[in-house]
């Protein structure tokens, strides 16, 4: 039982179905009308500090941290709260350190930043790779998200009448990524963050009123509905059982923190901007709306188990990504009217609209990648003499074909993924974002004798570590909520690989260094020290 009327489960499918023809409307109307790199790939940094923002905002919010973060909220309390605010401290990261630079050494993709100082389709490839490895997963999540959600609100248990949502919506993902190009999914995103913070907004000022606007009294309300009494208003709670609790979140928040801030889909907003100035003004709107959601999301989890209780959450979905709806429609009580239905609608929408928008963002960066870093730097399709360059025309093409490429086999995965427990494949992707992107553009864009072997040496070594580690966690077996709970081969005794990929991320990299010798690295001294100007104060933006 979902508590959800019919009439608020009919006013969610004819809501969805609208976004998902306006939208799509959207991007066909704001898409690029003519063969230009710049248009498709950046959109010509034609947004606003504001709306652009709102656009990293948009990206950065997916549904995975909405349903995800809310969830374990409701089930863990406090420890749900401090992932919560690893998030914000993530984005704050990204704006501080990396932003400006990573804006000032990159064109279109990560390949062009990393490729700024190392030239090569080692690395251009290698970088292409890690980026689809990375989002992969958490395109899996999303999707197969997508079916839960609509048979969750809607009512149904078909698994078939789930696959085809998977499907369905699939489809339309891709079409927005290879139609609207940056321009028009960055429209979805400023859609998405608008109607998901102002249906939040409404929906925490309904809990509090409910308990008195006193949040000392909602937190009360839900340690007593938790079943684990004072222990859910402490740390420790969703690490409990393991090896060592308080190191396992330390770990968990700081793989958070150094990865969310570094996943691909991210980082290639930045290039939307037209000067190292609106990056700033733009991760200046970005940040409070990211700060808005901590607190949004944990007054409804905290809501949730106050007034459905943690047992009923857990009874809906182990992983508690349920809470966040739950908690909503619990904020109006018993007799709900039709204003509140409209505005359970609202939040449905807004969840829905953020699982589409949140892969066609994915779905783009990968196809960006494909087509820039490997195709267009690939003799089969530039030709075959040294200064041949492939077309504005035949790049744009080879970009909406691999969004087709990347698309398809995500969602015929996520169809045999939805059945299983989710979180590792979530917590796989922050932890290459950690372990392999982070310690590999930090580098990039500061250490001075950084070489090719040391660059190629982070990135697949940071991936392949997290990829050898990851199956021995406990999200993945030896647990009733692991992704295979009936068998166990559980030997890594912490949730993530962090507390040994990302040091060993780093290592790599210094290695990788050493071992090409005291000449290269002069020599990568020398390259950079005739960009450091580009890349660190943007003196000139030198396009590749």
């Amino acid at each position: 039982m979902t508590g959800f009327t019919s009439s608020a489960q009919t006013m969610s499918l004819v809501a969805f179905t609208a976004v998902a023809t306006i939208t799509l409307l959207l991007c066909v109307m704001t898409g690029p009308d003519r063969d230009d790199l710049d248009e498709f790939y950046t959109g010509y940094g034609s947004l606003s500090p504001m709306r652009n923002g709102l656009a990293i905002a948009g990206d950065y919010i997916s549904a995975a941290s909405v349903l995800g973060t809310g969830g374990v909220i409701a089930l863990a309390g406090y420890d749900g709260v401090v992932l919560a605010l690893s998030t914000a401290l993530s984005l704050m990261l990204l704006m501080f350190l990396l932003a400006e630079p990573l804006r000032n050494a990159g064109r279109f993709t990560m390949g062009d930043a990393l490729a700024r100082r190392t030239p090569g389709r080692a690395v251009r490839n290698t970088a292409c790779a890690v980026t689809i490895v990375a989002l992969l997963p958490l395109m899996l999540v999303q999707l197969a998200g997508a079916g839960d959600l609509l048979a969750f609100i809607l009512g149904f248990s078909n698994d078939s009448l789930k696959t085809g949502c998977v499907i369905g919506l699939g489809g339309l993902m891709i079409s927005y990524a290879a139609i609207g190009g940056m321009k028009g999914t960055a429209l979805i995103q400023i859609l998405k963050i608008v109607m998901l913070l102002g249906s939040g907004l409404v929906v925490a000022i309904l809990v509090l009123h409910r308990f008195d606007w006193n949040p000392g009294t909602l937190l009360t309300a839900a340690a007593g509905n938790s079943g684990v009494g004072d222990a859910f208003l402490r740390s420790g709670l969703q690490f409990a059982g393991g090896a060592s609790p308080r190191l396992d979140m330390i770990t968990s928040e700081l793989t958070v923190v150094l990865g969310g801030a570094c996943l691909p889909h991210i980082t290639m907003r930045m290039y939307t901007a037209d000067s190292a100035r609106q990056v700033r003004r733009s991760l200046s709107w970005a940040v409070p709306c990211v700060a808005l959601f901590v607190l949004i999301v944990g007054v409804i989890g905290f809501g949730a188990t106050a007034l459905v209780g943690r047992e009923a959450i857990a009874a809906a979905d182990p992983q508690g990504n349920t809470a966040y709806l739950l908690g909503s429609r619990a904020a109006f009580g018993t007799s709900v009217s039709t204003a509140e239905t409209l505005l359970f609608t609202t939040v449905t929408t807004a969840i829905f609209l953020t699982l589409l928008a949140s892969v066609a963002g994915m779905i783009l960066a990968c196809a960006n990648s494909l087509a820039h870093d490997v195709f267009a730097h690939s003799r089969l399709f530039r030709g075959r003499r040294r200064g041949d360059e492939l077309s504005p025309r035949r790049e744009m093409l080879l970009a909406r074909i691999s969004a087709l490429a990347v698309g398809i086999p995500a969602i015929l995965l996520s169809t045999l993924a939805q059945h299983h427990s989710l979180q590792p494949l979530v917590t796989l992707s922050f932890c290459i974002g950690a372990s392999a992107i982070a310690p590999a553009l930090v580098y990039s864009l500061f250490w001075r004798r950084y070489t090719r072997a040391g660059l190629l040496a982070t990135l697949i070594g940071g991936t392949l570590t997290v990829l050898l580690l990851m199956p021995g966690t406990n999200l993945v077996s030896g647990s009733p909520a692991a992704a295979f709970p009936d068998a166990d081969f559980n030997w890594f005794p912490f949730t993530t690989t962090g507390i040994v990929s990302i040091p060993l991320g780093f290592v790599y990299g210094w290695l990788g260094t050493v071992a090409s010798g005291r000449r290269k690295a002069e020599e990568q001294r020398r390259q950079y020290e005739a960009v450091e100007g580009w890349i660190l104060a943007g003196a000139i933006r030198k396009g590749r």
